[in-house]
């Protein structure tokens, strides 16, 4: 034992041989220090961003720090699309010029059109979208992603012409020439115009414009990520949009408000709603228009589309499937409230849209029309600090294996 004073002497033979607990195989090592895998990255932090923040447990959203209420009650899409992207909401005479050049480039090129004609008319308008965006790219194939004037083009561009290129296809899969896009007319008023064929109640249109606004942005989900690895690559925009729809189009992203009114038709009427729902969770099956993963609450989002659905059926008749609908809310609240387990954007939003004229597989285009605001404000903010994402896995496969001439090789997977 050391004294006060006198250096400590180290018994190296004895470190030598660790006692036998402490042994661990290299393979335990190796896992200690492997990162925790986490099923679809639920929980980690993919970048830090200053566009949109969730308050999942109280229920508040908020774009660049505005509540969401407040802009789907004061604000228009096209200034809450300029406030995503730039981050401040712009001044009288930068809104009417940002208003200006997306009326002025609503407009799509007579070749697009020709090509649109060439898609099956029975094929999903999502598909018809992804194509026509990523075609974008060859018509504007400059990048110059360091050049303002650049992101400030492409901004322009991709919002004024996915409603034009959705409204397109509409027309052309019923066998009629699309419509062209009428200046005299707002932004959603000029989309309900193209695809109804006639100029909407000005009711109907400040209605589907704050459903615009309610679908423009919502953090990092399956397709803002999936436009911001895109966008990491250092390809143009035209690509990132197109990537995004892509990942948008799949059934557990997109579409829910689909199966939502698919649900409620399959229910019919208010007094078959707790059988129907009994069955559900007995049966384990997926509510159409409940759950999220951010919220434990329901979905501020839902509860204005709520109100807006109200609106629009006093103004323009009731829809007995409301009725359906609130019934059901009210029952599963108290069978899965406890859960966390409410409302989300989807509940509602499709009866918002029917009312309004819209065709069921025109919703999630709808959905994209929105989106493409919050895709290009994070396009634009992964280009501010761009580092390409290149995440790690954890390899299950096998090892040590040694090629076999075909001739001695057993029946292999797929045979």
């Amino acid at each position: 034992m050391a004294t006060d004073g006198a250096p400590a002497v180290t018994d190296f033979s004895a470190a030598a041989e660790p006692p036998a607990t402490s042994a661990v195989s290299e393979s335990v090592v190796a896992q200690q220090a492997m990162p925790a895998f986490r099923p679809g990255l639920e929980g980690v932090p993919a970048t830090q961003s200053a566009i949109c923040d969730i308050d999942g447990r109280n229920g508040v959203l908020t774009y660049r720090g505005y509540p969401v209420e407040q802009l789907a009650n004061h604000s228009s899409f096209l200034e809450t699309a300029y406030l995503l992207i730039w981050g401040e909401l712009p001044t009288g005479e930068q809104l009417r010029r940002f208003e200006y050049e997306v009326q002025m480039h609503r407009r799509v090129s007579f070749r697009i059109r020709d090509m649109m004609k060439c898609f099956p008319a029975d094929g999903h308008p999502m598909d018809a979208l992804q194509s026509s965006a990523a075609s974008l790219g060859l018509f504007y194939s400059r990048r110059a992603l360091d050049d303002p004037q650049y992101i400030e083009g492409a901004v322009v561009r991709l919002i004024a012409k996915i409603p034009t290129m959705v409204a397109a296809f509409q027309l052309i899969r019923k066998g009629q020439d699309p419509i062209q896009p009428r200046d005299d007319l707002s932004y959603s008023a000029n989309f309900l115009y193209m695809i109804t064929e006639r100029v909407p109640d000005p009711m109907a249109a400040r209605i589907f414009d704050a459903c615009l606004i309610l679908h423009a942005e919502h953090s990092l989900n399956a397709s803002t990520f999936s436009a911001r690895v895109t966008a990491s690559t250092l390809t143009d925009p035209y690509a990132v949009v197109a990537s995004a729809v892509g990942t948008l189009a799949g059934p557990l992203h997109g579409g829910a408000n689909e199966d939502v009114l698919t649900m409620l038709d399959q229910i019919g009427s208010e007094d078959r709603v707790e059988a129907y729902l009994e069955r559900a969770v007995a049966e384990k099956q997926k509510i159409m228009g409940f759950g999220h993963r951010e919220y434990r609450v329901k979905d501020p989002r839902a509860v204005i589309l709520q109100e807006l659905a109200e609106e629009l059926f006093d103004r323009f008749g009731h829809d007995h499937m409301y009725d359906v609908a609130r019934r059901l809310e009210k029952a599963a609240e108290s069978r899965l409230g406890a859960k966390g387990i409410y409302p989300n954007v989807d509940f509602y939003s499709g009866l918002v849209y029917r009312k309004l004229g819209i065709p069921r597989d025109l919703f999630t285009p709808i959905f994209a029309i929105a989106r493409v605001a919050g895709w290009l404000a994070h396009w634009k903010e992964q280009l501010g600090a761009n580092r390409i994402y290149r995440p790690t896995q954890i390899y299950t496969g096998a090892s040590g294996r040694t090629w076999l001439p075909i001739d001695t090789r057993s029946s292999g997977a797929g045979a």
